[in-house]
């Protein structure tokens, strides 16, 4: 083990590109008020598709954050994570810091990557041939490129690499980062998720596992955690970055600090490849895990961004899996989800809420559940139901699960102590 082990990491940067809106800003206002980020599919011609609705990113410009040359070089989802990840790197000031490019690294996961790339790239395969797939198909399509743009770009040479564990990607990748500074690794790393997977494979596949809401004509109520009358969740793109520095390091230059990260946690359910154990056996094991690397007690935890995708399995398991590990505590506390609002962004939606929980604590605002009209059976805490309210939190907990049964789960506390 490094000599660097326990060295304290914060987050002093939070990028955001949602259905809600491009920036961290316009994002973290649209949870709070409320807003859902879900419509129709305009991507592509869904009509003849039994779900015809998802979570779409609106208004974003590649131009704005990558040189035009340069856009047809990556898919849709390498713009999302580089833009997401300026918008970090902005906010914390740490480019115009005296950092050592050895010892800052980028960790930037997806579940997919450029699929949309490969639909595109196999019809022009079928119809003009071999001779005409673009050279850059395959740096375009592939899962560490956008680790691997903000290498180029900044001259960042540590810690490099990217996480593909579907929807957890994003949370998995903040927890490696976390370790790369807190075990002497790295100083400052870039981490996250992003995702971009609006596509007729994309939505035909999970329909046809019926994992999708099928509310095609109420699409701002379709994403509805814990509600007796879900029925799937609505697939979202975008992306959710995070800088996290050494606390020493940070405070000496001035950084705004969102959170601190405490504890992290990683399991597996050992189930089913894609439904979860039904009593939500490894999102027990690995909020357990996490609540032991931050070494404090369930009692400290006051919110929790669950996982709560809006299925009736998901739902159900992680509720169970909360009133085990805490037990009475569970009902004091606050969860909810805020897939509620943005739509689920697959690999990138942990990268997107470990954003939101960090938002949460610096702000002591409860981002609210949307749509949860009537809690199905067992879902009887406190989800924070239609309407974002002020608490008073020191420690928050994120989870995310995927398919595999694959978990993580992040700690962050207030900044201050």
């Amino acid at each position: 083990m490094s000599d660097f082990d326990g060295r304290r990491v914060v987050v002093t940067g939070v990028g955001l590109v949602s259905p809600l809106g491009v920036g961290t800003e316009p994002t973290w206002e649209g949870i709070l008020q409320g807003r859902s980020g879900v419509g129709p599919i305009t991507r592509f011609d869904a009509s003849d598709y039994a779900c015809r609705i998802a979570a779409e990113v609106e208004g974003f410009d590649p131009a704005d954050y990558i040189e035009p040359k340069e856009i047809k070089k990556v898919d849709l989802f390498c713009h999302y994570g580089v833009a997401a990840s300026q918008m970090a790197l902005e906010e914390s000031g740490f480019l115009d810091s005296d950092f050592d490019g050895d010892r800052v690294g980028a960790i930037v996961g997806a579940g997919m990557g450029g699929l949309p790339l490969i639909e595109r790239t196999h019809k022009v395969l079928l119809e003009r041939g071999p001779s005409r797939i673009s050279p850059f198909f395959i740096p375009g399509l592939i899962i560490n490129m956008v680790a691997g743009l903000l290498s180029i770009r900044y001259g960042f040479r540590g810690p490099n690499s990217a996480t593909v564990t579907a929807c957890t990607s994003g949370l998995h990748a903040v927890g490696d980062a976390f370790r790369q500074i807190q075990l002497g690794f790295a100083d400052a790393m870039v981490a996250g998720g992003t995702e971009a997977i609006i596509a007729p494979l994309a939505v035909g596949g999970f329909t046809s596992m019926k994992a999708l809401s099928l509310r095609n004509d109420e699409p701002q109520k379709a994403s509805r955690p814990w509600d007796r009358d879900r029925d799937g969740f609505v697939v979202g793109d975008g992306a959710g970055i995070l800088v996290l520095e050494e606390r020493k390091r940070a405070l000496q230059r001035g950084a705004p600090v969102y959170a601190e990260i405490v504890g992290y946690g990683m399991s597996a359910d050992g189930y089913h490849i894609s439904a979860p154990h039904p009593e939500g056996v490894g999102a027990e094991l690995v909020m357990r895990n996490a609540l032991a690397d931050a070494g404090i007690a369930g009692q400290e935890i006051g919110y929790i961004n669950a996982h709560g995708t809006s299925t009736t399995l998901g739902d159900a398991a992680e509720v169970k899996a909360i009133k085990r590990v805490f037990g009475e505590h569970a009902y004091k506390l606050a969860v909810s989800s805020t897939k509620s609002s943005t739509g689920h962004l697959m690999g990138a939606a942990g990268g997107l809420e470990s954003g939101i929980l960090a938002l949460s604590l610096r702000h002591q605002l409860l981002p609210p559940t949307l749509n949860l009209d009537n809690p199905g059976e067992g879902c009887d805490l406190d989800f924070v139901p239609h309407t974002a309210r002020p608490a008073d939190l020191r420690y928050g907990l994120t989870n995310s699960f995927g398919f595999g049964g694959t978990n993580g789960a992040l700690i962050m506390a207030a900044a201050g102590d």
